[in-house]
């Protein structure tokens, strides 16, 4: 007979996972290939194609459906049918659970399962609500209130990928909430023939790099600091990366004719072409509507790769991004001020070497992976 386990297996429960897009699953994929790395025993439960497969150490379990009402009696079969002692780990994002980030069945599932640990780590805790919102945005602000507390209440252990989503959490779960921020989901090292190659095939610069979705906010704020730093000098061009890139660079060259064959598009790199391209930017500019944040993975990214960010401050922005001095911040969200920050960053080349080289010293003793995986093996249950 095997020899009795005593440690717990790992049994990630998430809405994304790849091959579907998404920084949530490739954030699952990364942490759960590096906790089997240590020798834990993981597995991954997602929606999908049916099967299982040993994916680099990690058993994915997929089904279509899987946390929707119709699916979680087959999820609960599944988990029973391995050997305790089992610990959920929930990554919970009310928009990847299914049922229009409503999914409330699904919560009070989580919270049901007693005989298992249960911890969840929030990338996301609620849609935010506003009194001018269409009634439909008010039931789902409520919706998922509804469901950050079920979860939170019944788990045995709670990450934050921001403090301020604590206050979302019920009373007695707040003191016991650890704050674990979200490291980049990108290659760290890349290779400099790589970068050098792609330099040398971009041609000259200097060049801005954006790294994102294109969200509507995120995308007008990018425009209106992005066009004036291009019309300073002609020298400059910008390079666009992500799902979405395509249509803004469309958008951009309609709006700004005089801008065309100065900007590029990638929308569909492979991740580690991502941290290439990233690699090769002399700045990047990453402006957020609710601000610069440790659940913001690209910035995360420009940071691992030692590149100067140039980004902004807002109402979810942390304490340590004006005490650790790792990026160039500006305050608010008005455009000329992250104009005025990436002026300072491009018109120094020291100075952006310097930054970089912090970010990259910052990323590594604060947000990398490591520290992740640290966190969560020396964590016990409440």
């Amino acid at each position: 007979m095997p020899p009795s386990r005593t440690a717990p297996a790992w049994h990630v429960l998430t809405g994304e996972y790849p091959p579907r897009p998404g920084g949530v699953g490739d954030y699952t994929r990364q942490l759960s290939r590096a906790l089997a790395g240590t020798g834990q025993e993981v597995h991954v439960w997602t929606p999908g194609e049916g099967g299982v497969r040993d994916e680099d150490g990690v058993t994915v379990h997929r089904a279509p459906g899987l946390l929707t009402p119709k699916g979680l009696p087959g999820l609960s079969r599944g988990l029973d049918a391995c050997p305790g002692p089992r610990r959920l780990l929930l990554q919970y994002v009310p928009h990847a659970l299914g049922l229009r980030a409503m999914n409330v069945p699904f919560c009070a599932w989580f919270a049901a399962r007693r005989h298992d640990a249960r911890w969840v780590y929030i990338h996301e805790a609620v849609h935010p609500w506003s009194p001018r919102a269409p009634w439909r945005h008010h039931v789902l602000a409520g919706a998922t209130r509804l469901m950050v507390r079920l979860v939170a209440s019944a788990a045995d252990r709670v990450f934050l990928s921001i403090p301020q989503w604590a206050e979302h959490l019920p009373a007695r779960a707040r003191p016991h909430a650890a704050w674990l921020p979200v490291p980049s989901n990108l290659p760290v090292d890349v290779s400099s023939d790589a970068v050098d190659a792609l330099r040398a095939q971009l041609g000259g610069g200097p060049w801005l790099g954006h790294f994102g979705t294109f969200g509507r906010l995120t995308a007008e704020s990018l425009e209106a600091s992005l066009v004036p730093l291009l019309r300073r000098d002609e020298t400059r061009k910008a390079m666009l990366l992500g799902r979405g890139s395509r249509a803004f660079v469309e958008g951009l060259e309609t709006r700004h004719p005089e801008l065309r064959g100065r900007l590029v598009a990638r929308d569909s790199l492979a991740l580690d072409d991502v941290a290439v391209h990233m690699a090769a930017c002399d700045a990047l500019l990453q402006p957020y509507p609710d601000g610069v944040s440790t659940r913001r993975t690209t910035v995360m990214a420009g940071l691992a790769l030692g590149r100067p960010v140039v980004t902004n401050t807002g109402h979810l922005t942390e304490p340590l991004w004006r005490e650790q001095g790792a990026v160039a911040l500006a305050e608010g969200t008005a455009p000329a001020a992250l104009v005025e920050r990436a002026e300072a960053v491009l018109s120094l080349a020291d100075a952006g070497w310097e930054l970089g080289q912090h970010a990259a010293r910052i990323y590594r003793e604060h947000f990398a992976l490591e520290r992740t995986v640290e966190a969560l093996l020396r964590a016990d249950p409440i």
